[in-house]
């Protein structure tokens, strides 16, 4: 996952914090600086989704997850301007829009290839087989987490056909390597580099204090399932998602599908690790 050229857009579309009135305003004068360069600009999500060579996201992390969500399976590079302080997704901060716009208009921005996860789950049939409920992709991270008042949940976990474990927690998170820095690393999940191929198995509060995080490789398929009665619900990147009963099958393997953002040139990762953990400070 080397990082790539970001071919010039011709057509840019733009996806904003829809509860920001900033980030509202900020849309409306990129999308006029965009024009004035003879870029077509998009503010439609699905006409961007399906149209735009450039997706520019005025927000934070979440709304940059929300426009991977939006664009499926297309590889169109993504821009994050962060409207508050730096964040691990949305490197460039809002000052620094034009000049990273002009950045990617010069055909020098370079691209991170970010993986994904499928994400299928799997519900027992009365006719003996499974229904499937769920086929989407993650950028971040998917959790499996019992409801405040629950009692601690059971999840079966195998690796490719290899038991892996029998976890007794409040549940289970699976991240990527950009997922790794977001609720796996509050739940003392180590962190990977973004373009390491890897995948990270972290139960949430263990009975077994022993069971600790593990990193898998990419190329596994993961079947966690529900053995307890608990209150379980399952969440994707956040955003989406549903509550589990038992017995239910939640497959996760790596995506064909990549997300493509463009890099800030002036902070590498290690300096979004220092000023988003205050690493260094006294």
């Amino acid at each position: 996952m080397s990082p790539t050229t970001c071919p010039i857009p011709r057509c840019v579309g733009i996806v904003h914090k829809q509860t920001s009135r900033q980030a509202a305003a900020c849309a409306q004068e990129a999308a006029a600086w965009l024009a004035a360069r003879s870029v077509e600009v998009l503010v439609d999500e699905e006409e961007s989704a399906r149209r735009a060579d450039l997706v520019l996201v005025l927000g934070g992390d979440g709304t940059l997850i929300h426009a991977a969500r939006i664009l499926g399976d297309r590889p169109a590079p993504i821009l994050g301007i962060n409207m508050g302080s730096l964040g691990f997704l949305t490197e460039v901060p809002q000052p620094e829009l034009y000049q990273a716009l002009d950045y990617v208009l010069s055909g020098e921005a370079q691209l991170s290839e970010r993986m994904k996860l499928r994400v299928h789950v799997h519900r027992p049939a009365p006719d003996g087989g499974e229904l499937k409920l769920i086929d989407t992709e993650v950028l971040n991270d998917v959790v499996m987490a019992k409801g405040t008042l629950s009692r601690m949940a059971e999840f079966e976990v195998t690796c490719s056909h290899d038991l892996v474990t029998t976890y007794k927690a409040d549940g289970i998170i699976v991240a990527t390597p950009t997922g790794s820095t977001a609720y796996s690393l509050a739940a003392n999940g180590p962190i990977l580099f973004p373009s390491m191929r890897g995948v990270i198995l972290n139960p949430i509060c263990p009975h077994m204090l022993t069971q600790r995080p593990i990193v898998l490789p990419d190329d596994r398929t993961l079947n966690i399932r529900l053995t307890s009665e608990s209150e379980v619900y399952i969440t994707l990147d956040g955003q989406t998602g549903m509550q589990l009963e038992a017995q239910d099958r939640v497959q996760i393997k790596q995506s064909r599908n990549r997300v493509l953002l463009v890099r800030n040139p002036r902070i590498d990762y290690f300096g979004i690790l220092r000023t988003k953990l205050r690493w260094g400070e006294r």
